[in-house]
């Protein structure tokens, strides 16, 4: 492997920030006591922990009373969906997209496999929601809509504002999995009507092993970890203390960078993404380019396989993601590539870069040295290509 090392795989996770790292330290040396402890060593630490909390809440436009700790964004999605369903019983249907992260399709798959009817709504070639579907689905009854605000490979928006609408007017339940927005896109829940979100914090640079779930005020859920009093017993066990603190000093610096998110990071994305459509024959930008995450880009190369295109990137130092995914022992493009529709000579050579605030112009100068010849020497190789 190459001695410089360009990470373009911010979507699947992200450094530490400093900040953030210097702020956990005293959590685990000198203020290590348990916030739920009555003496005042315990209650020194509490303080923190709602400190964070209130930053949290800030990022979302929420109330810090809104704002559960979880372990991950993945808790934080069974949390809403298990919680809500559970709260309606099997009456209720639930309302999801094919496009969603598994965390949401392996909740709303084990409702159905118990009786719940599930609506899996398509989307079109551009990775857009289909609503019209959405509108037919959300009537008739108990129903809890899961969509997630943008999507993790293709960095695809859905319109959740008009979503909400949509769900509100029919007296539905939406939840929405916000990892990969919040920090990159402004998300405020003063405006947009969902009334539980989810988000993880090793995607806007805390560790792995905290996320956070809004719940609405008001909104019946019913608890999904049960233990102690924690989290006002939302969310029994013991407050995972340098985490939280942590995800709340991420909190702040992702509302002082998000506007760098929003230019300098989506420049760059850009160049990177012009840079290859001009230098690699027979690729193509897979989903909606005007409305997506500012940090990513997923391309497809044409006759090639994303796996052996990730290898040699690997090999000069890049970290990058395929879109396709090894099952059974056979390569498959993922579930979201194939539900929106991509050919087969670009969907298996699917790859997604995802940037962050830390990359600089540097690391796509490098990406666009090497991309061209990597791709120029696979399909020299491939029996796919037309001869």
């Amino acid at each position: 492997m190459s001695g410089r090392l360009v990470y373009l795989d911010n979507n699947a996770t992200t450094c530490v920030a400093p900040e953030v790292r210097d702020a956990m330290l005293p959590f685990f040396t000198e203020l290590w006591g348990n916030p739920s402890s009555m003496h005042a060593f315990g209650g020194r630490v509490a303080r923190h922990v709602e400190e964070a909390r209130a930053l949290v809440a800030a990022l979302l436009g929420a109330d810090p009373s809104e704002i559960v700790f979880t372990s991950c964004g993945t808790e934080s999605d069974n949390a809403a969906i298990y919680g809500t369903a559970e709260m309606f019983g099997p009456q209720a249907k639930i309302v999801t997209s094919r496009v969603e992260h598994p965390a949401v399709l392996g909740s709303c798959r084990h409702f159905q496999e118990h009786g719940h009817a599930v609506v899996e709504l398509a989307v079109d070639g551009q990775g857009q929601l289909d609503l019209a579907g959405l509108r037919a689905a959300v009537h008739g009854g108990p129903c809890l809509v899961s969509l997630m605000w943008a999507n993790n490979e293709t960095g695809v928006v859905f319109p959740m504002e008009e979503i909400g609408r949509i769900v509100k007017s029919a007296g539905g339940v939406l939840h929405t999995d916000a990892v990969q927005a919040v920090g990159k896109l402004p998300v405020d829940v003063r405006r947009v009507p969902v009334d539980l979100l989810a988000l993880s914090g090793h995607k806007l640079h805390a560790p792995k092993g905290i996320g956070a779930l809004f719940i609405r005020r008001g909104t019946r859920l019913k608890t999904y970890m049960i233990g102690g009093h924690q989290e006002h017993g939302r969310r029994g066990g013991t407050e995972n203390v340098p985490y939280i603190v942590g995800l709340g000093a991420a909190a702040g610096l992702a509302a002082k960078h998000l506007a760098e998110e929003q230019t300098r990071v989506a420049r760059l994305r850009d160049r990177l993404e012009a840079g290859l459509l001009a230098t690699c024959p027979d690729s193509r930008v897979n989903g909606d380019t005007r409305h997506r995450l500012p940090n990513t880009t997923n391309m497809s190369f044409e006759f090639i396989e994303g796996e052996a295109i990730l290898y040699h990137l690997s090999d000069q130092g890049i970290c990058a993601s395929s879109g396709s995914a090894c099952s059974s022992g056979s390569l498959e493009p993922s579930h979201v590539i194939r539900a929106m529709g991509v050919p087969f000579t670009a969907a298996h050579g699917s790859i997604r870069f995802s940037l962050s605030r830390y990359n600089t112009d540097a690391d796509v100068d490098h990406v666009l040295a090497v991309m061209p010849g990597i791709v120029a020497r696979l399909r020299a190789m491939s029996p796919f290509v037309p001869r």
